[in-house]
């Protein structure tokens, strides 16, 4: 979001704007008063004391996430109302998270140093804020003004899975959600490599609902013929590897990696332990016996890639990831979603809709298999690719200083998580993080060369 959105709407650069699929108001605004009070039920069961405080310089408070998600309304409130005014220049300073358009951006790493607002004071902002745009919301809007609701509403879903990570890096299991769902346990499933045949592969967004800009344009890529595996790599293939020293032997990382690893003294993915002879986990359930059938989660791009090389394999390319998880060899087409265009259901996919609060084993959600037959490429956890982030042939940046912005030093993650709401997720979408990050929930599959 920017002061120049409204500039370029007529312009070719926004022209995914007008080539959306025109959505009723009553679905807008049912959208925006359902993605509000998802927002509120994630801080339901908080103390008061718990929303300041902020764990580590990657995560932020509670309260700045339900101030920031109201001030980015705000923005949009003052592009698409007359003489709109802010409500607060002490809250905009605080909760502007990195647009310099706006002013000085609050040091990231010192969110939770401040006392001010306070939390009752941003609950108070927030309900203002939610009444202001559910009035204009029941009022005609232009296309572009409904475009740019609709960016807000995504932009808020991002931010909920962002505070479900820091809620498990702040309470774990002293987090209380107030829904939990708990699934049956499936078949256990033989791992096998599923062969994706190469060629010309249109990449990208097909579709005619929303998307981000650097899912487009939709571009031909050449691929040569590849295995995926059918299901992301477990904890006891994950386990091995730790067992046979891959924490140990720098012949399997990156040289940043290593350093990573020596650095931060690694020695297993984020929140494990070891107890004795047995490894153990720290999440939403409380400590655990790490599960040997459940994917494993927070791990970093260097880990990622140190196993692949151990297992003489390598991370695949998001176009072979999107290829594996779309493509429809019997229509010869492509869907949004792995299953098919039909938007994910507590059948499809493991999303924070459907309050499970952690991975299911491989296997769960046979509805949810793509066309190929791999499991989980929509939720459970993030699959990190091998492709830089970076725009893609013939990129339009829609959005100043919110995406593009960000176009190095980052890799590409695809399918969300078990925190990603069901409306913002979709087969093209493209999630990114710096190589050494692990608190959000992040796995990864492996492939071969054919």
């Amino acid at each position: 979001l920017c002061q120049r959105v409204l500039k370029l709407i007529n312009s070719k650069k926004l022209q995914l704007i007008m080539t959306l699929e025109h959505k009723p108001q009553s679905k807008l605004l049912k959208e925006f008063e359902d993605t509000r009070s998802r927002t509120l039920e994630l801080v339901k069961t908080l103390e008061k004391d718990d929303f300041g405080v902020q764990t580590a310089y990657f995560t932020s408070p509670p309260k700045w996430h339900l101030g920031h998600v109201s001030w980015l309304n705000e923005i949009v409130l003052s592009k698409t109302q007359k003489n709109y005014e802010f409500y607060s220049e002490e809250f905009s300073k605080y909760l502007n998270s990195y647009y310099n358009q706006f002013g000085k951006p609050h040091d990231k790493a010192k969110r939770g140093l401040m006392s001010r607002p306070t939390v009752d004071q941003i609950l108070e902002y927030y309900d203002l804020i939610t009444k202001k745009v559910t009035d204009v919301l029941q009022k005609p809007l232009t296309p572009e003004a409904s475009y740019l609701f609709t960016m807000s509403i995504h932009h808020e879903c991002q931010h909920q899975e962002l505070l479900v990570y820091d809620l498990q890096h702040l309470l774990g299991d002293q987090y209380r959600p107030v829904r939990l769902t708990n699934i049956e346990k499936p078949p256990s499933l033989e791992q096998e490599s599923i062969k994706i045949p190469g060629g010309i592969y249109k990449m990208g967004y097909s579709g005619n609902g929303f998307c981000y800009d650097i899912e487009l344009p939709e571009h031909k890529v050449h691929l040569d013929d590849f295995e995926i595996e059918n299901f992301p790599v477990t904890n006891f293939q994950y386990l091995e590897f730790i067992e046979d020293g891959g924490y140990n032997d720098f012949s399997f990382w990156l040289s940043d990696g290593w350093d990573s690893v020596k650095k931060n003294e690694w020695n297993a993915p984020m929140y494990w332990e070891k107890d004795g002879d047995e490894w153990f986990t720290r999440d939403f359930v409380g400590k655990r016996k790490i599960n040997p059938n459940e994917p494993v989660c927070h791990v970093s791009f260097y880990e990622a890639m140190a196993f692949c090389k151990w297992a003489g394999k390598r991370l695949p390319t998001e176009a072979e990831w999107e290829k594996a998880a779309l493509w429809d060899d019997e229509r010869n087409s492509k869907t949004i979603f792995p299953w098919g265009d039909e938007p994910p259901t507590k059948n499809h996919a493991n999303l924070l809709d459907s309050c499970v609060w952690g991975s299911t084993n491989v296997g769960s959600y046979e509805n949810g298999r793509s066309h190929y037959g791999c499991y989980q490429m929509i939720g459970d956890v993030w699959e990190w690719t091998s492709s830089e982030f970076m725009g893609y042939p013939g990129f339009k940046s829609g959005f100043e200083e919110y995406n593009d912005k960000w176009f190095t030093n980052q890799k590409v993650l695809r399918g969300g998580s078990f925190a990603t709401p069901t409306i913002s997720i979709r087969g093209s979408y493209r999630n990114f993080f710096r190589l050494d990050e692990r608190w959000m929930f992040s796995g990864f599959r492996c492939v071969e060369d054919l």
